[in-house]
């Protein structure tokens, strides 16, 4: 499996912009972390402040230079603005296998720009990154989440940790 994101592999939709973290984006990722909507199906420490989410954007940038994960911001094409992230990780190079992880602001939601940005990630993943397989791991009820999994071809293979967990394999 490919793991060298350097330089960066920008990505674009038909009305999207997959780019870099950067440390300004430290406002828009505290509300996605922060946000209860967004965090209701996700267990993890909410950030105390702004600095905080500094110092965890500069660890996703560390990560992406050391070949450890790639982070995307999602963004208009015509706004670089941040309305949500997509990324990479866990990444199993033994086994030739990634994790898939998204989130996307609420006044983005419904309007198909997950499913544009989902598509296009998977396809960099086993194009370039040359991944056999792409797992996602949701809640039982984030009922949305499982609609861009199986929408995508993604097919559940059991629970972890009362997760479901979702595969989609190369061909």
């Amino acid at each position: 499996m490919y793991l060298s994101f350097s330089p960066f592999p920008y990505l674009q939709t038909e009305r999207l912009q997959l780019r870099p973290i950067a440390l300004d984006d430290d406002r828009a990722l505290f509300f996605q972390r922060t946000d209860p909507g967004m965090n209701r199906y996700i267990d993890r420490k909410k950030p105390e402040n702004v600095e905080e989410v500094r110092q965890f954007i500069q660890t996703l940038i560390d990560a992406g230079v050391q070949g450890k994960s790639v982070f995307w911001v999602i963004s208009l094409k015509d706004n670089p603005a941040l309305i949500g992230t997509i990324c990479l990780w866990n990444l199993d190079p033994e086994r030739d296998k990634a994790e898939i992880g998204y989130a996307l602001h609420p006044n983005f939601q419904g309007q198909g720009y997950m499913q544009e940005a989902f598509e296009k990630v998977v396809q960099y993943a086993f194009a370039d990154m040359q991944a056999k397989t792409v797992e996602g791991v949701v809640h039982p009820e984030n009922l949305a989440s499982v609609r861009v999994l199986e929408r995508n071809g993604f097919r559940q293979t059991g629970m972890e940790d009362n997760l479901l967990v979702y595969e989609l394999k190369s061909f």
